[in-house]
């Protein structure tokens, strides 16, 4: 496809400067920029790329000023990075999808599938399962015994959900992930472990999207939750009983023991690390490799192991490097009190 700069101003309700006549056909970094392209300048760090890109068009925030002449035609919008979003989206709804049931895919005579699906090659799709309309399903997938998947949700390659799961509307589900294994449960005996049966699910709810070989593992009794809007990078492990609240993102790697609820609108940086059945409020975030112990108060700002308020980890950080020479300090100090002591008791 190929467009205008008048064109996708008018549908960003953005201001050209330059051509509006240039057309560009892909997207493209903006240190990579070629002809026929158009890219973005969000972060500062890149303005030097905008004077010598070869991409036609440049999304810019509408407060960017050029501080010398520019070959590209620029388009300004509220925000660059949002604008491009929007483009981005706006070409994968109109990508032809895939449609039909692949000849070597294995549906159950009981399964009811919506308008327009593709089931890919390998895919299996178990008894009394439920596919909306509009799913894209790919190769390999296995989907279980009376699993529910709302519609235009697309669940890529290798993608596995146990039985009785249900996943909402408008999801993506990235390769590798597992929805609904059993959840880490056992009683300790004498002679060892006692298995105790995982006999719940995963809600998922609509508009979640969740990251390659990311795991949710069913509850105990009741549902494992995952609320509308989350977004989980790969690699995530959610387990047994826990409830993630709506609009929260979590970034690579980072694992949430059993029965512990978070709130709406958190942000988790890489490898958190949640201990069981800790609550954590609305609107907190928490800093990359920070473990958290106990409770966490709505709109927290932490880091570290354990977490501490992030304005008291960066000041102790700038102490980690001068302890070795705070403790010869101390040592030296704590050397001539003794001494004085001594004088003072020879009197």
């Amino acid at each position: 496809m190929t467009f205008s700069a008048k064109q996708i101003a008018d549908y960003l309700q953005g201001e050209v400067i330059g051509n509006p006549n240039v057309q560009v056909h892909s997207f493209a970094k903006i240190e990579e920029g070629k002809p026929g392209t158009i890219t973005f300048l969000s972060n500062p760090k890149y303005t030097r790329y905008i004077y010598e890109t070869q991409a036609d068009i440049v999304l810019v925030n509408g407060n960017f000023v050029p501080e010398k002449p520019i070959k590209a035609t620029l388009i300004k919008v509220p925000n660059a990075y949002t604008a491009l979003a929007a483009l981005l989206e706006m070409v994968e709804k109109n990508t032809p999808k895939k449609t039909g049931i692949d000849v070597q895919s294995a549906v159950a005579s009981s399964a009811q599938l919506g308008k327009n699906v593709y089931i890919g090659a390998f895919t299996v799709v178990e008894e009394n399962a439920e596919i909306g309309d509009n799913c894209q399903i790919y190769p390999q997938v296995y989907i279980g015994d009376n699993v529910k998947i709302g519609e235009n949700t697309i669940i890529y390659p290798g993608v596995k959900i146990y039985k009785d799961c249900i996943i909402g509307n408008n999801c993506i589900i990235h390769s590798g992930a597992v929805i609904g294994a059993e959840g880490f449960g056992f009683s300790r005996e004498k002679d060892g472990y006692r298995k105790i049966p995982q006999t719940g699910n995963v809600i998922i709810e609509d508009d979640v999207e969740i990251g390659a070989n990311t795991t949710i593992d069913r509850s105990v009794m009741g549902s494992t939750i995952i609320h509308q809007g989350v977004k989980l990078d790969n690699l995530i492990h959610i387990a047994h009983n826990c409830e993630i609240g709506k609009n929260t993102a979590m970034a690579a790697q980072v694992g949430i023991a059993g029965s512990s609820k978070i709130g709406e609108n958190c942000v988790f940086g890489g490898q958190v690390g949640i201990s069981g059945h800790v609550t954590i409020g609305d609107d907190s975030q928490i800093g990359a490799q920070s473990g958290i112990l106990s409770n966490v108060p709505k709109g927290s700002r932490i880091i570290g192991t354990p977490a501490i308020p992030v304005k008291n980890y960066f000041r102790s950080s700038v102490l980690f490097a001068r302890l070795p020479d705070m403790d010869r300090q101390l040592r030296s100090l704590e050397k001539e009190i003794e001494e004085l002591k001594k004088k003072l008791a020879e009197k």
